[in-house]
């Protein structure tokens, strides 16, 4: 075995390494984590962790005195924590701290707290990086809570005051964001509350005054395992009752839209049938706000990706998921016009957006009350979305509302003198421009609107 065929975020822990074989995801851990591999093993902590979800599962599958080698369950679509909705990074931290709890109960702890560490799978967020968990020292501090404060807690109270945008900073922090820059984020009054003081603006102190200190004179900080479970345990209390108090247009869009019931039944049928026509078993729908037209598919579908810009419609449809413990659904916030791009260094260590949906292949793609936004929001030509949506899909379903529908209208109208250089955006040259990457297979327009529907396969 090789480090070639490491994967290019996998060289931050001298303990292994995480390498793609026949595109399956393994895991090389060297002799230095042997020791922690066996105690772990021995104990049943992984057997117990898989049970209780709290850690992906793992089958070995070769066993030498050179390296251990592990193959997690595959998790089909990564999203990373600028892709996360508010509720959804909220129960990544809580995941965190769930597992890190545990692990303190069976005298283990988690030597790493990024959010980088957690996926989103069947339906639940799950800690994929095994490798984190390291054995449990008598009287010393969390490893880990700095960079739990600056991955998790930090982000999540700035977005509480400034709203979930700000989550979307973590593309620009890999390795989380700067105490300082937390702490002057937030109001005056945060200084005044014991919590957010302790573990934002004290802490963030403590690292300006010490940064140019020399780290060996520094004092090794004692506490207590009590200690470290009532840190853990305020943590998480705070952390489960933070709450965001934005509101959104699209977050009831479907209270709002201008579909009627008819429409609205047609639009269902219509993709219904054209997705048992093309046998889809897993699906992205890009502009699929809370889920709705998604869980209108009758066919048995094993994975719909469904992303959208706003977070409260992601929120609710992550909601959704939890209610309906639905194992087939992945919410993720996606900026189509701005869509996630290759960060870390040599920006390989996390894939774009575009990346990652072409390695997914996905069988459908759902653009549904889109291509307008698109085209007269985000001034893209036709030629430009057609390219994109060709990258990375096999069959597209399209919703096209005319220029006397109203939402397009409203949009049109924005453009004020503007208004006649879109003279464009047209079924007509809508259908041309989209031939010349795909074959149109079928159209229909949808009753009781000013809408299109069509069916496109890639040539």
């Amino acid at each position: 075995m090789t480090t070639n065929a490491q994967h290019a975020s996998s060289y931050r822990d001298p303990s292994g390494y995480v390498y793609v074989e026949n595109d399956s995801i393994k895991r090389i851990i060297f002799p230095s984590y042997f020791p922690q591999y066996e105690a772990l093993q021995t104990s049943e902590f992984f057997q117990k962790a898989f049970q209780h979800k709290l850690l992906i599962p793992h089958t070995e599958t070769e066993h030498t005195e050179n390296h251990i080698c592990i193959q997690p369950a595959q998790i089909p679509f990564i999203t990373y924590p600028y892709e996360w909705s508010f509720q959804q990074y909220k129960e990544a931290a809580l995941h965190t701290l769930k597992l890190q709890k545990y692990a303190l109960q069976h005298n283990f702890s988690l030597k790493d707290a990024t959010a980088y560490n957690i996926a989103f799978y069947k339906g639940n967020a799950i800690f994929i990086d095994t490798l984190s968990l390291d054995f449990y020292q008598e009287n010393t501090p969390w490893r880990a809570y700095k960079q739990f404060i600056t991955h998790f807690l930090g982000p999540l109270v700035v977005a509480k005051y400034h709203g979930a945008e700000f989550l979307k900073t973590m593309s620009n922090f890999i390795d989380g964001i700067p105490l300082k820059m937390i702490a002057s984020l937030l109001p005056g009054k945060t200084k005044l509350n014991p919590f957010l003081y302790t573990n934002i603006h004290l802490l963030a102190k403590f690292e300006n005054k010490h940064q140019e200190e020399d780290v060996k004179a520094t004092k090794q900080a004692s506490l207590s395992k009590k200690g470290l479970f009532n840190i853990i345990d305020s943590l998480y209390n705070y952390i489960k009752k933070l709450k965001l108090s934005s509101q959104s247009e699209w977050g009831n869009y479907y209270q709002k839209t201008n579909y009627s019931d008819t429409a609205f039944q047609q639009k269902s049928s219509i993709i219904n049938d054209w997705m048992q026509e093309i046998q889809a078993k897993t699906v992205i729908d890009v502009g699929g706000n809370d889920g709705t037209f998604v869980r209108e598919i009758q066919t048995e579908i094993e994975l719909a990706l469904v992303g959208d810009i706003d977070n409260n419609a992601v929120d609710q449809n992550h909601y959704a998921v939890k209610k309906n413990k639905e194992q087939n659904m992945l919410p993720f916030t996606i900026d189509l016009l701005n869509p996630s791009a290759a960060i870390g260094f040599q920006n390989t260590e996390r894939s774009s957006f575009i990346e990652r949906v072409k390695a997914f292949q996905p069988d459908a793609t759902l653009a549904l009350a889109l291509i307008h936004h698109i085209s007269l929001t985000g001034n893209v030509p036709f030629q430009n979305s057609a390219a994109f949506f060709a990258t990375f899909s096999k069959n597209l379903i399209i919703e096209f509302p005319k220029r006397a529908d109203s939402y397009a209208t409203r949009l049109l109208n924005a453009k004020a003198e503007f208004k006649d250089q879109f003279g464009h955006y047209n079924v007509e040259n809508f259908e041309k421009t989209y031939s010349e990457h795909f074959k149109l297979v079928a159209k229909k327009e949808i009753a009781d609107s000013e809408r299109v529907l069509y069916l496109f396969k890639k040539k």
